[in-house]
C-alpha cells in the first residue's frame, strides 16, 4: 500500500469532513444514557458516509446517480431535521435538561444518516475527480482509508461529548445548538449551491 496516498487520504478526509467531529458530538449529547445510542450513531453515520462514497465512485467511472445540480437541495435534509429538533426543543422549553433530551430520545440511525449524506454532498465535489486520477489501486485505497476515518472521527465525536467540561455544556445546551447548527449547515449547502437561486 502506497503510504504517499494513505497520508493524502486521511487529510484529504479530515480537511473535508472536520464540521462533522461537531454534529456528531451534539448526537451523542442527545442521546447521552441512551443504551444504543454509539452503534445508533455509528450505523448512521457509516450508512450516510458509504452513500457518499458510492456516489462519487461511481461518478469517478462516469455513472452519475445524482445530477450536480441536485447536491445544493441535499440542504433541505438538515434544515428540515433542524426545524424538527428546534420545535421540539420550543415545545419542551420549561421542561428540565433531562426531560428534554429523554422527549427527543436519541439520536436514529436514518437521521444522523441523511446528516452525514447531506453535509457531505458538497464533499463529492473534491471526491471525484480525486478518484478520477487515482485509478482503480488508489480509489481502493482511498476507500478504505476513508471507512476508516469514519470510525475515528465517530470515537473523536464521542470523545469530545463525554469530556466533563464540554458534556455540561452539551446536556445543558446542546438541545438548542443541534438545531441551530442542522439548520446552519442546512442554510450554507443551498445558498452555497445555488438552490433556489439564492
Amino acid at each position: 500500500m502506497n503510504l504517499g496516498i494513505v497520508g493524502q487520504a486521511v487529510g484529504l478526509f479530515a480537511v473535508t469532513n472536520l464540521d462533522d467531529i461537531v454534529v456528531l458530538a451534539l448526537f451523542f449529547a442527545r442521546g447521552a444514557g441512551g443504551r444504543h445510542t454509539t452503534r445508533t450513531i455509528t450505523l448512521g453515520q457509516y450508512l450516510g458516509f458509504a452513500a457518499i462514497l458510492v456516489v462519487a465512485v461511481a461518478a469517478a467511472f462516469g455513472a452519475t446517480f445524482l445530477p450536480e445540480r441536485a447536491i445544493p437541495y441535499l440542504g433541505l435534509l438538515p434544515l428540515a431535521l433542524g426545524i424538527k429538533a428546534a420545535l421540539h426543543a420550543w415545545r419542551h422549553r420549561g421542561d428540565g435538561e433531562a426531560q428534554v433530551r429523554t422527549a427527543a430520545g436519541g439520536p436514529r440511525v436514518l437521521e444522523v444518516a441523511a446528516v452525514t449524506f447531506a453535509n457531505g454532498g458538497d464533499n463529492l465535489g473534491v471526491y471525484v475527480p480525486v478518484f478520477a486520477t487515482a485509478g482503480a489501486g488508489g480509489m481502493a485505497v482511498y476507500v478504505t482509508v476513508f471507512l476508516i476515518m469514519v470510525g475515528v472521527w465517530v470515537a473523536a465525536g464521542r470523545f469530545f461529548a463525554t469530556r466533563p467540561v464540554i458534556a455540561g455544556a452539551l446536556s445543558r445546551w446542546g438541545h438548542i445548538v443541534l438545531p441551530v447548527v442542522l439548520i446552519g449547515i442546512g442554510l450554507l449547502i443551498l445558498v452555497e449551491g445555488g438552490a433556489f437561486g439564492l
